[in-house]
């Protein structure tokens, strides 16, 4: 796909929600509001707001947005505040809309029908980008239902089955259009033997983590060990056929890292797992696993792909790249989980993670060092 250069109202307008996003993360916290979750902002102004809208701006492939993505930008900021008010009627009608906004621009691209998937001529990485698109579609409809389902009909009755749990599954498509771009730098493999592995790793990652919700949400723990294994697998596959074939860029540094926090996220989601099945289990002696599981998924992984397509045109870009990255892991792996517990370390990460965002936006495209 030809990239576009992002304008700069379009990165200022990103980046000041990714930063509140992080922001409304730790409010709830040390201002908590009775009825009202801002743990809801947290999620929807990063995967929805902004993450969904760069993924419609990336696959349009232009650099004036469209008055289809500025529709889908306004509409999910609507229905972000609608969700976190708990005003239900608009949530689900916003829904309609979002879900008719993504499947236009998804069919625009591809076809209505994603027979690409089954395609051998197909390349892996526009298989990630179409299930991105196809999996934001349906985790809007899917938490629509949920929302008809808990506050109306009361059909169906799960411990699990809640809003905030489907929220969470708005970060799934930022992780496919990011694995997206990791593939289309392996290109060159798609001819050779390794295609077979590609293959298998886009249909265990897909497949694997719907398989994993379901498994997730009637709680049988034994079975998510081995869709987490398989899954882990995957991504150590991906890994090493990253770091060994795909060209040595500035681009594919970032990306390494991402992949990095991918593994972590698996690492630790077995890890909870586990501990979940273990004797004498007690949920606030995880609390602090199951964060550091959340911040390096949501703002350590999904931001180096959100950036990396915000700015790939730009690269190389002028910073000190090994020691943003450092500074990335420290925030993301460290301050943010510790800022659950501690103020001081709740300012601490936002201040380390707008310096990231910003360093990533921002950089001039002359590289430094």
């Amino acid at each position: 796909m030809k990239q576009v250069k992002m304008n700069i109202k379009l990165k200022i307008i990103f980046s000041i929600l990714m930063i509140t996003a992080l922001c409304f993360g730790f409010i709830e916290i040390y201002f908590p509001v009775e009825n009202y979750s801002f743990e809801r902002l947290h999620i929807f102004l990063f995967n929805l707001c902004t993450g969904g809208t760069i993924l419609l701006y990336y696959t349009r492939g232009k650099e004036r947005v469209s008055k289809t993505i500025g529709l889908f930008f306004i509409g999910s900021l609507i229905y972000a505040f609608s969700a976190f008010l708990k005003i239900y009627p608009l949530t689900i009608l916003i829904s309609v809309l979002l879900f008719i906004l993504v499947e236009k621009v998804r069919i625009e691209k591809f076809s209505l029908f994603p027979s690409g998937f089954i395609q051998s001529e197909e390349s892996v990485s526009k298989k990630f980008h179409q299930a991105s698109l196809l999996c934001l579609s349906i985790g809007i409809a899917m938490a629509s239902l949920v929302i008809l389902n808990n506050e109306y009909f009361k059909l169906v009755t799960m411990r699990l089955l809640t809003l905030d749990t489907f929220f969470l599954g708005f970060s799934f498509p930022l992780s496919l259009i990011t694995l997206s771009l990791v593939f289309g730098m392996l290109e060159k493999l798609e001819k050779t033997s390794a295609r077979m592995i590609m293959e298998v790793c886009f249909w265990t990652i897909t497949l694997g983590v719907i398989i994993f919700f379901v498994f997730m949400m009637f709680e049988k723990m034994i079975p998510q060990i081995f869709v987490t294994s398989a899954l882990f697998t995957a991504v150590i596959l991906v890994f090493m056929l990253y770091t060994i074939f795909a060209d040595k860029i500035q681009q594919k540094l970032f990306l390494t890292s991402g992949i990095g926090f991918l593994i972590f996220t698996a690492v630790t989601g077995i890890a909870y797992i586990c501990i979940v099945m273990s004797e004498g289990y007690n949920h606030h002696n995880t609390k602090w696993l199951m964060q550091m599981h959340v911040f390096a998924s949501l703002y350590g992984w999904n931001l180096c792909g959100l950036s990396i397509i915000c700015r790939f045109d730009d690269f190389p870009i002028s910073m000190h790249s090994l020691t943003v990255i450092g500074i990335h892991w420290l925030t993301a792996i460290v301050l943010a989980p510790l800022g659950i517990f501690y103020p001081l370390f709740a300012v601490l990460a936002v201040i380390g993670y707008a310096f990231i965002t910003l360093t990533l936006f921002f950089s001039y495209n002359t590289r430094r060092v």
